[in-house]
């Protein structure tokens, strides 16, 4: 190795983010394991690359002692001092042990840690960047599948699609481009590996930030998502500016911005429902396209009691109880419906429901 090899670690280094130091300590530690299994003369070794020339020293290390045990680990304290006469016990000596042919194995050395340490920088910067777009959306194309898993390129990596985080009835097929949510990025030994979703609550978010410009300015904010992918969702806005109508600023002119994600969502139905601080309000907004009548609240149980005419029922219910379970998990309330004049008694409670995700937006 020269001055031509010191030259190529700092550019390696400048172009994949690695500091020359590193690479070159690295090397250092690398060169005493190809020493001993090569020559195996010393046991106490170390190994100094010159940083102006790149020429490759090894030094066997001694301790100054009064009396020698050991010739592989100790020097008496006359044969050091012949070497330097600044030497006291207990002081330790460096002896170049560098073999003649060692440049050779120096530089196959050299290329397996560079090769490893370029591998390992590439890897943390990947990790580095997803994890900074956790809880965020991406855009990937999917690139292959097996029996449970879809595998998404996101460019410089690759992101799993798992079964549980699989829309229903979406298919996935090589080269469909999709906008999914980064649920978790881990660092594994083999790089990192990033969990993506597209049933997340945090997917909606995402695409209502990004349709509607309102949220992202902060003018209207998303106070709660409830969702079940592939099928319907509430969300729940609010606006901080009472000029603007949030659920008419989601909604956009016609009804482009929600059908944008409506779209990208496969079909998925989107109730876009204005939130309330108050809790009579925010239910009955909450089952909506139903009509409500009144609601009556137990504080102590947080259950309300909604009434809505007969003919209503079974809109304030929703196929197979969806409305009514989506109001309560949206609202955070047990909701109990009634119907005029019968006053026939069906339940909205969700506490039975296996529910996945948190109905948090921002969770």
């Amino acid at each position: 190795m020269n001055g031509e090899f010191i030259e190529a670690m700092a550019q390696l280094g400048r172009e994949k983010g690695i500091k020359p130091e590193i690479l070159l300590e690295a090397l250092e530690s690398a060169l005493i394991s190809a020493y001993k299994k090569n020559f195996g003369t010393a046991q106490n070794v170390k190994t100094v690359i010159n940083r102006d020339t790149g020429d490759v020293h090894v030094y066997a290390q001694k301790t100054v002692v009064d009396e020698v045990y050991d010739n592989l680990l100790e020097i008496s304290i006359d044969d050091a001092q012949k070497i330097d006469k600044t030497y006291k016990l207990g002081d330790i000596v460096d002896i170049e042990v560098t073999p003649r042919k060692f440049g050779r194995i120096a530089a196959q050395t050299a290329k397996q840690v560079v090769v490893q340490k370029i591998r390992e920088a590439e890897r943390n910067i990947i990790y580095e960047e997803f994890s900074n777009k956790e809880n965020d959306m991406v855009v990937g194309t999917v690139l292959r599948k097996d029996k449970q898993n879809v595998y998404i390129d996101l460019g410089k990596t690759e992101a799993i699609l798992s079964p549980s985080e699989q829309m229903p009835n979406e298919e996935y097929n090589f080269g469909d481009r999709l906008k999914l949510y980064i649920v978790e990025v881990k660092k594994t030994s083999k790089g990192p590996q990033i969990i993506v979703s597209r049933t997340h609550p945090g997917l909606l978010k995402r695409l209502f930030e990004q349709e509607v410009p309102e949220i992202f300015q902060g003018i209207v904010e998303i106070k709660g998502i409830a969702r079940e992918a592939g099928s319907r969702t509430k969300i729940a806005v609010y606006s901080h500016d009472e000029n603007v109508d949030p659920t008419g600023a989601c909604i956009g002119q016609k009804g482009t911005r929600v059908q944008a994600i409506v779209d990208e969502l496969k079909g998925e139905k989107i109730d876009v429902i204005k939130w309330s601080k108050s809790p009579e309000e925010f239910i009955a907004s909450a089952l909506s396209p139903a009509k409500v009548l009144s609601v009556e609240l137990n504080e102590d149980e947080k259950s309300a009691r909604v009434m809505v005419m007969d003919f209503q029922l079974s809109l304030a219910i929703g196929k197979e109880g969806q409305n009514a379970r989506l109001a309560a998990k949206l609202t955070g309330w047990k909701i109990d419906i009634k119907s005029q004049p019968n006053m026939e008694t069906i339940e909205g409670n969700v506490d039975n429901i296996e529910d996945k995700g948190d109905t948090d937006a921002e969770s």
